[in-house]
C-alpha cells in the first residue's frame, strides 16, 4: 500500500535525469547526490524514469536498477512516482511488479512507443496495465514529445472506466490543460511539466503541482511555496528569475537533457557524461548555461528574490 494518499499528493516533484559515467553507465553516486540534492531543497516529490531519465535508452533491467536506487535512497521521506516504459502489456506489468515491491507510491504509465493507433487501442492498453496493480496510477499525456496522446474527453472516459487511473502527468499548455481540468470538473489530480514553463498559471487553473527536472528546481519549490502562502507577487519574482533558463533549456527534449542536464551539474557541482545518441552541446550553449548558473546561484533551500531580501531586512 502505498505511504501518501492521492488527496495530499501536491508541489513540485523532482524528475530525476539519468546520470551517466564516462563509460556510459549509470553512476551510482551521481544519482544519488541528485536525489539528495532535491530533498535538500525541499521538494514534495520525488519521480524517475520519464522523459528527462532518457527511459527509452535504458534496459529493462537498468530501468529496474533505478527504481532499486531511487526508492533507497528518497528513502519514504516524499511521494515517490515511477514511470513504466514498455511496448507491450505484459512488459509493463512486470516492471509494475518491480516498481510496488520497491515501495512505489504512484506510477506514471506512459503509451507503448511502438506504431500509432486510435485513441480506443491506448485507452484499451492502459486498462488493462492498471487493472494489474492496487496503486494509483496516472497517465502522461505528452503527445507532443512522444507522437502519441489522448484528448481531455477520452481521459475523463478513461478515468471512468478504471477507477485507480487516479492522476494525470501532462507536457502541455496551460490552455490544453484548462480543458482537461473542465472535462474532468475539477475533480482528477493533474501534473504538468515542460520543465515549469507558464508554472504559476498551471497553479491557478487548478493543477496540483508540476513535475520538474532538477536544474532550477530550487526556485520552483520556493515559487510554489510562496503561491500557496497566498504571496503570488513573491512568487512571481522567484518564478521570473528562473524563466530565462527554463525557456532556454526547453527549447526540446534533446535541448534540455543537453542544457538542462548542464546547468543542473553546474549548480551542484557534478560532471556530466552522455549516453549516445544524444545532442552535443556547443560553445554558445554551454555559454548560455553558464551565465544562468551564475545568476541562479548553487542549487539550495529557500532562495530568495530581491524583494524578499530588502523585506527581511
Amino acid at each position: 500500500m502505498p505511504r501518501f494518499s492521492v488527496a495530499n499528493m501536491h508541489g513540485i516533484h523532482a524528475i530525476l535525469y539519468a546520470l551517466f559515467d564516462d563509460q556510459e553507465k549509470l553512476d551510482r553516486s551521481a544519482m544519488r547526490r541528485q536525489v539528495e540534492v532535491c530533498l535538500e531543497v525541499g521538494v514534495h516529490g520525488m519521480a524517475a524514469l520519464g522523459l528527462a531519465t532518457e527511459v527509452s535508452k535504458l534496459t529493462d533491467a537498468e530501468r529496474r536498477t533505478v527504481m532499486d536506487w531511487v526508492a533507497e535512497d528518497t528513502g519514504g521521506r516524499v511521494p515517490l512516482s515511477l514511470t513504466i516504459f514498455g511496448a507491450s502489456v505484459a512488459e509493463q506489468i512486470a516492471q509494475v511488479r518491480h516498481a510496488e515491491g520497491v515501495g512505489a507510491d504512484w506510477l506514471i504509465l506512459q503509451p507503448p512507443m511502438v506504431g500509432q493507433y486510435g485513441a480506443a487501442e491506448y485507452i484499451r492498453f492502459f486498462g488493462r496495465v492498471a487493472e494489474a496493480t492496487d496503486l494509483p496510477v496516472a497517465i502522461q499525456n505528452a503527445p507532443a514529445f512522444m507522437g502519441r496522446g489522448l484528448s481531455s474527453s477520452e481521459i475523463s472516459d478513461l478515468v471512468r472506466q478504471h477507477p485507480n487511473i487516479q492522476l494525470v502527468k501532462g507536457e502541455g499548455p496551460v490552455v490544453d490543460i484548462a480543458g482537461l481540468v473542465e472535462a474532468t470538473d475539477g475533480k482528477l489530480p493533474i501534473f504538468n511539466g515542460r520543465a515549469g514553463l507558464e508554472m504559476l498559471d498551471n497553479l491557478r487553473i487548478g493543477c496540483r503541482g508540476l513535475i520538474l527536472a532538477p536544474d532550477c528546481i530550487d526556485y520552483a519549490v520556493a515559487a510554489y511555496d510562496s503561491f500557496q502562502a497566498g504571496d503570488e507577487d513573491v512568487a512571481l519574482e522567484t518564478y521570473r528569475k528562473m524563466l530565462p533558463a527554463v525557456v532556454s533549456t526547453m527549447q526540446g527534449l534533446e535541448n534540455l537533457l543537453c542544457y538542462g542536464k548542464r546547468l543542473f551539474a553546474l549548480r551542484s557541482r557534478m560532471t556530466i557524461h552522455d549516453r549516445g545518441p544524444v545532442l552535443r552541446p556547443n560553445a554558445a550553449g554551454l555559454a548560455m548555461i553558464e551565465r544562468f548558473a551564475a545568476d541562479l546561484g548553487p542549487l539550495r533551500r529557500g532562495v530568495q528574490t530581491r524583494a524578499q531580501i530588502l523585506r527581511n531586512n
